[in-house]
């Protein structure tokens, strides 16, 4: 194993010492924060051994590596979460082991979901990727278009549309982030008034960045790096 599992106590024990300290800043219970380990770098011991140590909630982005750890890792208690872009054509194999989906970013993408969903016998739970900052190099919906994709997913079958994610852009500075995750909540809220569905989910907030995600309202946040250094 890459990174001991003494090593991996030890940081997910500081990364859940961040994530309180944040919420008790903001007035937030840390119950409402899940931590997604984003294990995309490391293998299968990795995961067992997070998973020992009482991490439930895994995240993957590229197809073909999260199709291998769901062959390997089949306990029943564990959330899987697939955090990357999600090419059409892939879509229905993710969705064999991946029921989690934070970057649903089309309507098409939606309905091919929605199909496998229905056809199976399971309901997705998905999260409206924005892409808050225009960034061309990132993905996700524009955020004036966000409202009609949010009412066309609903009237879906299959679907449980969870709430909304966001990438803030790259910065060394935590702060740069914070107006990108407060437009979300702010788009969230909003959104959640105007179609009377309430959509308590922000998936928002990376190793970098995580704690000024939970002040401005990140119910998820998806940590790699600082599980794993």
């Amino acid at each position: 194993m890459a990174v001991s599992k003494e090593q991996l106590r030890r940081n997910l024990d500081k990364v859940m010492a961040r994530i309180a300290a944040a919420c008790e800043r903001s007035g937030r219970n840390p119950e409402d924060v899940t931590l997604v380990a984003v294990t995309k770098t490391v293998g299968i011991e990795e995961v067992r051994a997070l998973y020992e140590l009482g991490v439930r909630d895994f995240g993957e982005n590229r197809a073909e590596v999260a199709l291998s750890k769901t062959d390997e890792i089949t306990e029943a208690d564990i959330n899987w979460h697939f955090i990357g872009h999600l090419q059409r054509n892939k879509a229905k194999k993710v969705l064999d082991g991946y029921r989690i989906i934070h970057s649903l970013e089309s309507l098409k993408l939606a309905e091919i979901i929605s199909a496998q969903a229905v056809e199976n016998n399971f309901t997705a739970s998905v999260f409206i990727e924005v892409n808050v900052a225009g960034e061309v190099s990132k993905y996700g919906i524009a955020p004036d278009k966000l409202e009609n994709m949010a009412g066309a997913v609903l009237a879906l079958t299959g679907l449980e549309v969870r709430g909304l994610m966001t990438m803030a852009p790259f910065s060394d500075n935590p702060e740069d982030a914070r107006p990108y995750f407060r437009r979300l909540r702010e788009m969230r809220d909003r959104l959640s008034a105007s179609l009377g569905k309430e959509l308590p989910g922000l998936s928002m907030g990376m190793s970098g960045d995580f704690e000024v995600a939970i002040e401005e309202g990140a119910t998820l946040v998806r940590v790699g790096t600082a599980l794993f250094e």
